[in-house]
């Protein structure tokens, strides 16, 4: 097996070092770098106009690690009379340790669905919901938050910026290094690699096998060509669970 690791950032890197260590070969090709959101400088005082009991809800660790950064260099907290919310386990307990607050999420169905069966999501009626997320990214939370009353603030904490390689060459590398698997974690992911990889080299890309942690990805690659055989779904994002899964094939 050989595996390439689309993730982008230092945490791209680390899965590409850990599955390297643990005897799978890996390539790291991050399709996108992240930087700063274009709204960041607002967060501050979105927070503050919040009123105790309000919501905050957090979408990925990007979102937390910028809107940390931001308020602890602009001199805010976070509060302790607000409710904070992740979309799964691994990015509640890092915005548990940035915040230094309790942080809610849907254990068991680590997504947008699974946050909105829970039991504080079903009434919103007088309550603010403010969203850190990138640019892009799923409506479904927030339609479905003010269709249950809720007054919804988005904030762009970071961005999604794509890497500019040479299709061809970059495709090329990837068959010499015998990639027959690809770990894409995000649908913006995987609409960036259908896109990237040439049209003659599609049949090579869909004979892959693709590991996500969503089956919602996973039908997204179904419609893009995949086979449903060819398609693993992770039961959870982090490394330390892809690493284990890949590991044991």
């Amino acid at each position: 097996m050989a595996v390439l690791v689309t993730r982008p950032d230092s945490r791209g890197e680390q899965l590409t070092e850990a599955l390297n260590k643990a005897g799978v070969a890996a390539l790291h090709m991050p399709l996108f770098s992240i930087s700063a959101g274009r709204e960041l400088n607002e967060l501050p005082n979105k927070m503050y106009q919040l009123k105790a009991g309000d919501y905050v809800f957090a979408v990925s660790k990007n979102a937390v690690e910028f809107a940390a950064e931001t308020l602890s260099n602009t001199g805010f907290r976070w509060r302790q009379d607000l409710i904070y919310f992740a979309v799964g386990q691994s990015s509640a307990e890092y915005f548990c340790e940035q915040s230094e607050q309790p942080v809610h999420y849907p254990y068991g169905h680590e997504n947008s669905e699974g946050l909105l069966a829970l039991p504080q999501m079903q009434r919103l009626t007088d309550k603010t919901v403010l969203i850190l997320r990138g640019n892009g990214g799923r409506e479904l939370f927030p339609a479905q938050a003010v269709r249950r009353g809720a007054q919804v603030e988005i904030i762009e904490c970071y961005r999604r910026v794509p890497v500019e390689y040479d299709p061809k060459k970059q495709t090329d590398l990837c068959q010499r290094a015998g990639i027959n698997t690809i770990i894409a974690t995000s649908s913006e992911i995987l609409t960036r690699l259908t896109n990237f990889v040439p049209a003659e080299e599609r049949d090579w890309l869909t004979q892959c096998r693709l590991v996500t942690a969503s089956y919602r990805v996973a039908k997204s690659a179904e419609r893009a060509g995949w086979q449903k055989r060819q398609i693993l779904i992770a039961p959870r994002a982090d490394n330390a669970t892809l690493v284990k899964m890949l590991a044991e094939k």
